[in-house]
């Protein structure tokens, strides 16, 4: 198993940035792919970009290609989003996941996540 942490979440204005953290425990998460959710209010739980376990691999939304940049340090076991050019509807709570690297699926469906964190959330304002 792996517990997950993460961090770096806060209230920015249009068009600002942020770097969100997630901090990695317990099993070796080298093992996992990782990806990074988002839900707002009123919404289904949202896939926004995932990597894979050695990071060869990195997927996007549409919504955020372009503006976020995904990537994990695998020997801090930090996974990591770079958000830039945030705009009010980028306004969620964001959540770290891992999975077994050898599971398949769709890898930004909430449903082919074992583990989570607790979420930290981005406000964004106009």
């Amino acid at each position: 198993q792996v517990q997950l942490v993460e961090s770096g979440g806060g209230s920015v204005q249009s068009g600002g940035s942020l770097r969100l953290s997630c901090a990695a425990s317990g099993d070796n998460s080298k093992s996992y792919r990782m990806g990074w959710f988002r839900q707002a209010p009123g919404k289904e739980r949202e896939g926004v970009a995932a990597i894979g376990s050695d990071s060869k691999t990195t997927i996007y939304a549409n919504s955020v290609k372009g503006r976020f940049t995904i990537s994990r340090d695998n020997v801090k076991d930090t996974l990591y989003l770079q958000l830039n050019s945030l705009k009010p509807e980028d306004t969620a709570m964001y959540y770290c996941a891992a999975q077994l690297w050898y599971y398949s699926g769709d890898w930004l469906s909430f449903s082919n996540y074992t583990y989570w964190g607790q979420g930290t959330q981005v406000t964004v304002s106009s």
